[in-house]
């Protein structure tokens, strides 16, 4: 299973990001080979549109869950229509919430927490 995680830096012990379409980067992480990849995130600066193409980037990476703090409705209308869910990340490192998604600890989000343009706020960055 290959999972997305929302970060700020670029590695493991890198907090979370709490923007989706606006993170600065996704961590992937293929849990049976424990291999990462990380993805630069090109929508951090976009105008419009991050999340939706934030989540295209995804879906073309065959991510099978996001782990983030807030995913907008035109987000996450791309990802559960690709079939990838979306879990909430707590306020810690990658690492932490990964090892908390496969404990199953991570609750799922099934409906949109943040509003349309939510992550150009100045005060996430």
């Amino acid at each position: 299973m290959k999972i997305a995680v929302t970060a700020r830096e670029q590695d493991l012990n890198s907090v979370i990001d709490p923007r989706f379409g606006r993170c600065f980067y996704f961590i992937l992480v293929d849990l049976k080979t424990n291999e990462t990849e990380i993805i630069d995130n090109m929508g951090e600066d976009v105008s419009g549109g991050a999340g939706i193409q934030a989540a295209q980037k995804l879906v073309k990476k065959d991510v099978e869950a996001v782990i983030t703090g807030n995913v907008g409705p035109n987000a996450m209308e791309i990802l559960q229509a690709a079939g990838i869910k979306v879990y909430q990340a707590v306020d810690s490192n990658v690492k932490e919430n990964i090892t908390k998604f496969q404990a199953g600890e991570l609750n799922l989000i099934t409906t949109p927490n943040a509003n349309k343009k939510a992550g150009l706020k100045s005060w996430w960055k």
